[in-house]
């Protein structure tokens, strides 16, 4: 099978790829509650004779034998929506009030059901195994997981996923050896003071006034105690506190993530959350406790995966539509939960179209769109890959 023919039957498909992807996107499903996504994708692989497994209560995997035995390969599309509404204003736009497919992942499972589809029909021309992974909760980094604690990848010789990217323009893809997302912990602070009447002050032990020095402070371990040259992310996207406006609040609540690419920075500026913490919460006799979860570890892609990957990729948009070099991202994904298994690589597909403001939102917008011209190479990204895996 050509590469010319590889981009040739999926451009066949475009069509019914545009309208899979559409479909998914109008009823986008939140993380560990992708029912009727999974259901249509066990269905849609039915329909093409390759037999599936839930994987935990949504998460689907299929699998595709070759002529003969041989290497498994793993191939990952995310399958979960956002907690966004849909502003994109088009014709099909989400259904779902307040959930949406921000983040490209409807494109991620139209793209693998149609390499399922191509790789199906060609599944004599290879000797080997394809596992399908369609696996949901990538937002909350408890998908692959579940994945793992299954035992799908104990004969996984080699994964490969790949995400749409609206930084990146239409007709470039990606495939870059080492490093490319960070780490992800996702920690809860929670602070306990005592009320009082705000014309009291004095009655009470202020859980807001603590977190506000809180929020702070922990900036400072990014600003003063890591080296500047090493990327880290603090971030506070929660702080919930107080019940009224003229009373002292007795609770107080912080969520934020820690990002890092180095393990040695993640388990010191973990250690310094915890210990700022305790001593802010203590200068306001406040009660102070911390949970952390383990959302993901950094993505580093492993050398001769990321090399298959570039020829693969330099066969369907040339070599010097290629990029080897792309630049770190804090954004975390839990696909390096499947790295830690087996060797791999997380590609990219460019989707922003320079004449097409639509596309070009960030990812986690509500407007977030894409070209959708891209979903053939992702599409063809992934039969690529997998046919020239088995051919090395």
């Amino acid at each position: 099978m050509s590469e010319s023919s590889i981009l040739t039957e999926v451009q066949a498909e475009k069509d019914n790829l545009i309208t899979l992807r559409r479909y998914f996107h109008q009823y986008p499903e939140a993380s560990l509650k992708e029912v009727a996504t999974s259901q249509v994708i066990i269905e849609k692989l039915a329909a093409l004779n390759i037999p599936t497994e839930r994987i935990g209560a949504t998460g689907v995997l299929g699998v595709i034998k070759g002529a003969a035995a041989g290497k498994t390969l793993f191939l990952r599309a995310d399958i979960d929506a956002l907690e966004i509404p849909d502003q994109t204003g088009t014709s099909y736009r989400s259904k779902h009030p307040g959930l949406s497919h921000a983040c490209g992942h409807d494109g991620h499972i139209a793209a693998l059901l149609t390499a399922a589809k191509i790789l199906q029909q060609h599944r004599s021309e290879f000797n080997g195994t394809i596992k399908l992974a369609f696996q949901p909760a990538e937002e909350i980094g408890a998908g692959a997981k579940q994945f793992v604690k299954a035992g799908v990848l104990a004969d996984v010789d080699q994964v490969f996923g790949l995400h749409l990217d609206s930084s990146i323009p239409v007709g470039k893809l990606v495939a870059t050896v080492g490093a490319t997302n960070a780490s992800c912990d996702i920690f809860t602070i929670e602070l306990v003071g005592a009320t009082s009447h705000v014309g009291l002050p004095q009655k009470g032990r202020d859980a807001l006034v603590c977190g506000a020095q809180l929020v702070t402070e922990l900036q400072t371990i990014v600003a003063r105690e890591i080296d500047p040259l090493d990327p880290v992310v603090i971030g506070i996207g929660e702080f919930h506190a107080g019940t009224r406006y003229n009373i002292v609040a007795n609770q107080a609540k912080i969520k934020g993530t820690l990002r890092t690419f180095d393990p040695s920075t993640r388990a010191f500026a973990l250690k310094r959350i915890k210990e700022i913490g305790q001593q802010v919460a203590a200068a306001h006799r406040i009660e102070f406790q911390l949970t952390n979860y383990d959302a993901a570890a950094p993505v580093i892609n492993e050398l001769h995966a990321s090399q298959l990957a570039q020829r693969s990729a330099a066969k369907l948009v040339g070599a010097a539509n290629v990029v080897t070099n792309y630049r770190k991202s804090m954004m975390a994904d839990d696909f390096a939960d499947f790295l830690a298994v087996a060797p791999g690589i997380y590609g990219r597909v460019g989707t922003r179209n320079a004449h097409d403001p639509a596309t070009q939102h960030e990812h986690h917008h509500e407007a977030f769109n894409i070209a959708e011209d891209a979903l053939v190479l992702a599409a063809a990204y992934h039969v690529q890959v997998a046919l020239d895996y088995f051919k090395s």
